[in-house]
């Protein structure tokens, strides 16, 4: 994680991003371990299928280049000794709090493939935690290579076994079980959840079942003789026999496996968005003319990367994707989400989805509000391209934005096109959402709405929908040739 472009928990070594680079520092006496394990068969195979960031040592000269990374030259000129590598850089960095469920289980299946890969050349994880992987489009990455270390022959104990428990398995158990979703676990408790909260929540019968039994009713139970032998009861163990304790570590991932397993979220879930493409109130003309529109605008603008707010099932991303663009999908309903997700991934197109609901998007978090940005903060000036469809009136009626400050987002996300969908107030949908309160838009117009849109961008066109009052329009930002 990251403090003004620097991680910091680590005493391994630490992280800065600057401009399209990732530089990682590696002290002195973590070299020559982070170079042995760049070297094993399971690091280069990962590598190789884009699933382990890759890094590559630089030179003296190579990062004397890179004179605005000042701290690392400082830090160097302190350990002489120590290491430069440059790794590749994840454009749109996501974190667990912004993914539906079916991300943290990929993410969660990354982490013990390539721990239980690694064991049988004699490395562990220090850590397991979601926060070591990001997405690249729909696919996970696991970027934090300095998280492994030669492992003790003779030791039987993986480690970060609870950590996974606390950050992949019970947020997951949660969410199935109860409907808990990410962002109440991670925005508030980066480390997960403790079984002692998920035993609090099962009956008496419940805490006995097989997966709750070994996942959250012993660990509880041990808790409390932990407390009282603290220090007997963390001390390291070490075998002679050193293929019993492999396998003993090789039992323990395969329970996790199984468990990971168990908890994969279903391909077919329901919530009150999630028939909307089947149950949208466009007539065929309509909608076929505004597929038509977007595509239109997609192919004048080729935009390189495209942020679609409120993108429902993805059928605009999924347009914006096969023209080439990177696509990030942003609703608020992790069904959605999470189904988009999985369609992405069958369909191999380049789309992020992350539950982020625009009118309350993540906040910048951690250590003094440091460690993980905002979303805005990432997303502001990232993206050449802006779909903004079927959105609006939710903004503007749902949470009372004024369209001014509607705009003015837009302008700040966007470099170049917004494709935006202006609803009328007499619309059936602007209708059931006002509750009566229709009046308090009683100015609103096609005319005002182009007004407004003025200020930011240039019109390139527009489109009413036939049978609507629902009017398509091509922006482009002020200020761009």
């Amino acid at each position: 994680m990251t403090l003004n472009g620097m991680t910091f928990r680590d005493p391994a070594g630490c992280c800065y991003v600057s401009g399209d680079g990732v530089f990682r520092f590696v002290r002195p006496g973590n070299v020559a371990e982070f170079e042995g394990f760049l070297r094993t068969r399971t690091a280069r195979d990962y590598v190789t299928d884009k699933r382990l960031i890759s890094a590559r040592r630089l030179t003296e000269d190579e990062f004397a280049g890179h004179a605005e990374c000042s701290s690392f030259i400082s830090i160097l000129a302190e350990q002489p000794n120590g290491a430069i590598f440059e790794h590749d850089r994840i454009w749109f960095r996501s974190y667990p709090y912004e993914w539906p469920p079916e991300m943290l289980w990929a993410a969660g299946r990354l982490t013990l493939d390539l721990a239980i890969a690694a064991l049988t050349e004699g490395y562990g994880l220090k850590d397991a935690t979601p926060y070591n992987v990001l997405f690249r489009g729909n696919e996970p990455v696991f970027i934090d290579a300095l998280s492994f270390e030669r492992r003790h022959p003779g030791d039987a104990i993986w480690k970060p076994y609870a950590q996974f428990v606390r950050t992949f398995l019970l947020p997951l158990l949660a969410s199935k079980r109860w409907g808990v979703r990410l962002a109440d676990v991670f925005l508030t408790r980066p480390d997960g959840l403790e079984p002692e909260e998920i035993y609090r929540l099962c009956g008496p019968l419940e805490k006995l079942k097989p997966k709750l039994l070994s996942l959250v009713t012993i660990p509880t139970w041990l808790s409390r003789k932990a407390q009282r032998n603290a220090q007997q009861f963390y001390q390291q163990r070490i075998l002679a026999d050193t293929k019993k304790a492999l396998y003993i570590l090789d039992s323990a991932l395969q329970r996790l496996s199984c468990a990971l397993d168990s908890l994969r979220p279903p391909t077919k879930r329901k919530s009150t968005w999630s028939d909307y493409m089947a149950t949208h109130s466009y007539n065929d003309p309509a909608f076929s003319n505004k597929e038509k529109f977007v595509r239109e605008a997609l192919a004048q603008f080729k935009p390189k990367r495209v942020l679609d707010v409120g993108a429902n099932a993805g059928h605009f991303s999924f347009l914006a994707a096969q023209g080439g663009a990177e696509v990030v999908a942003i609703d608020l309903d992790p069904v959605c989400i999470g189904d988009l997700f999985f369609k992405a991934k069958e369909n191999k197109l380049g789309i992020l989805p992350l539950v982020v609901d625009l009118a309350h998007p993540s906040p910048s978090v951690g250590w003094r509000n440091c460690e993980c940005p905002s979303f805005l903060g990432r997303a502001t000036g990232a993206f050449d391209g802006l779909l903004m469809l079927a959105f609006l009136h939710h903004l503007l009626v749902t949470e009372r934005v004024p369209l001014e400050e509607v705009l003015q987002l837009a302008a700040d996300l966007t470099t170049s096109l917004l494709v935006i969908e202006f609803i009328a107030p007499q619309d059936a949908m602007f209708c059931l959402l006002t509750r009566g309160r229709a009046q308090l838009h009683s100015e609103l117009d096609e005319k005002s709405f182009e007004r407004a849109c003025s200020v930011h961008f240039h019109i390139v066109r527009s489109l009413l929908l036939p049978g609507t009052r629902r009017t398509m329009y091509c922006l482009k930002r002020r200020g761009n040739t």
